[in-house]
């Protein structure tokens, strides 16, 4: 499953600013709204149920909130650096700076799981991470993120 098809450059978010978990996930359902067409409220209370699940921060300051929402035909992506990271119950306890919300259609079974397994393989290249966090242009981001992937899946 290729990036460029989930994420567009308009939905990678250079320097976003959150004083919390829940405040990022509420900024993140905003802009989230305005690309899928959906609530933002359905969005962020999705998310926050998901969450409640278990964090999905992975460690590292990375996390992938993710969820699945009728109403959409596609996989759908968008890419958050923080100017300042929040504390996101991560296993490590590390606070996240780097974000990549993923939204499913409800019965997109596999491609949501595709997708969540690309953006976890992409995030755990240390090289491309610290690229990312050294990065605060939206096109660089978006080039970094949709070229790594592209490399990887060849």
């Amino acid at each position: 499953m290729q990036l460029s098809k989930i994420i567009s450059a308009d939905n990678v978010l250079p320097a976003v600013q959150a004083g919390s978990k829940k405040q990022l996930l509420q900024l993140l359902s905003d802009r989230a709204a305005a690309f899928t067409g959906l609530n933002e409220r359905t969005i962020f209370d999705a998310l926050m149920q998901r969450e409640k699940l278990g964090s999905t921060g992975l460690g590292n300051g990375i996390a992938i909130p993710h969820g699945r929402f009728s109403g959409i035909d596609r996989v759908h992506g968008l890419f958050a650096r923080l100017t300042r990271p929040v504390d996101f119950d991560t296993p490590d306890h590390q606070p996240v700076d780097l974000v990549f919300l993923l939204m499913a259609p409800e019965g997109a079974g596999a491609d949501h799981l595709k997708a969540l397994a690309r953006v976890s393989r992409l995030l755990r290249n240390a090289q491309l991470v610290d690229k990312l966090r050294a990065t605060s242009d939206r096109d660089a981001l978006y080039a970094l993120i949709t070229e790594q992937a592209s490399s990887e899946a060849a």
